[in-house]
């Protein structure tokens, strides 16, 4: 009798695990984890303008994330936080730039080499950057 007993437990268990994972015909909300290593950092895009339509998204809602600058231009830029804290070094035509983290309350800022190059990061979607502080504001 044990074994019909042992039977009968473990295939009550493998349907009840069986139901959980099993589909019921709905779409499901979760996300399957993402290989490690794989995560997306999100990417500041340069553009082949001079100006404040030079970066895209600008703003960025990217306050306090990690992010990489993309170098979509014909011309070598070298993108710098208004404040100096993070500096990204020559980003040639086509290439990334090593990953910075952007500070949690939002920023500012521009190419070293074209100073009318500007942007900023906002803490929050749909929020505005900090103000534009420097020589490098005129016109943001």
């Amino acid at each position: 009798m044990r074994p019909v007993v042992l039977r009968v437990s473990a295939l009550v268990v493998g349907l009840a695990a069986a139901s959980a994972c099993g589909s019921s015909g709905s779409s499901s909300n979760t996300t399957a984890p993402s290989p490690a290593g794989t995560t997306a950092t999100p990417t500041i895009t340069i553009l082949g303008q001079n100006g404040t339509q030079a970066f895209s998204p600008n703003p960025a809602a990217f306050g306090g994330q990690q992010v990489v600058f993309k170098n979509n231009d014909k011309v070598t830029h070298h993108v710098v936080l208004n404040d100096g804290s993070v500096d990204t070094g020559d980003i040639a035509p086509g290439a990334t730039s090593r990953a910075v983290t952007m500070p949690s309350t939002g920023t500012n800022y521009h190419c070293s080499i074209h100073t009318g190059m500007i942007g900023g990061v906002s803490a929050v979607s749909g929020d505005a950057a900090p103000p534009c502080t420097g020589p490098y504001c005129t016109g943001y």
